[in-house]
């Protein structure tokens, strides 16, 4: 199962994601089995675009439009070939991000815990996997960024994926024999 991760994108009104990020990152997303939004669209223009590339599964972020705040929840918990992830978009920051995420994911009961709002990638292992796919469209002073998960076997192979003008290139990490009951 192919899974492409999002974040931050904060597309205004009449914008359109399409026209601001890379064709080759826009085909990656037309050919994902899932494609999840950590939150901060900012507008329903982008929540459609994406939703009519694909499935769409998202939370919502702290910029998000009201419309989005009621029709999104704040997190999610989806299962992947046995594979539980968790999606927020803030987690509970403290001066070791990590540990805080990491007993945000144990109280979510994930295996992957799938956050947004630092804007750059961010890939930690330690008991959980925790993902930051940063953003494709604002990334801050990193390169525009987003994550492709690929999830068989109680494996989750991933790929930071990073477009600079209309290429992408790639990073590759792997979590094996996640304990899945």
């Amino acid at each position: 199962m192919k899974l492409i991760i999002l974040s931050d994108t904060h597309i205004k009104p009449g914008q359109s994601l399409l026209e601001l990020i890379p064709d080759e990152l826009i085909t990656i997303i037309k050919n994902s089995d899932i494609i999840i939004h950590a939150g901060d669209f900012e507008s329903m223009d982008c929540y459609n675009e994406l939703s009519g590339l694909g499935k769409l599964v998202a939370v919502h972020g702290d910029t998000d439009v009201p419309e989005l705040l009621e029709l999104l929840p704040e997190r999610k918990v989806i299962n992947v070939e046995g594979v539980k992830i968790g999606i927020i978009h803030k987690g509970q920051l403290t001066s070791d991000h990590a540990d805080g995420l990491r007993y945000l994911a144990k109280e979510m009961d994930v295996d992957v815990l799938v956050f947004g709002h630092f804007h750059h990638p961010i890939i930690e292992e330690t008991d959980v996997l925790l993902i930051s796919p940063g953003s494709a469209t604002v990334p801050g002073i990193a390169e525009p960024s987003a994550i492709e998960l690929e999830i068989s076997d109680n494996s989750v192979k991933g790929k930071v994926i990073r477009c600079t003008g209309d290429v992408c290139s790639y990073f590759e990490y792997e979590k094996r024999n996640i304990d899945t009951e």
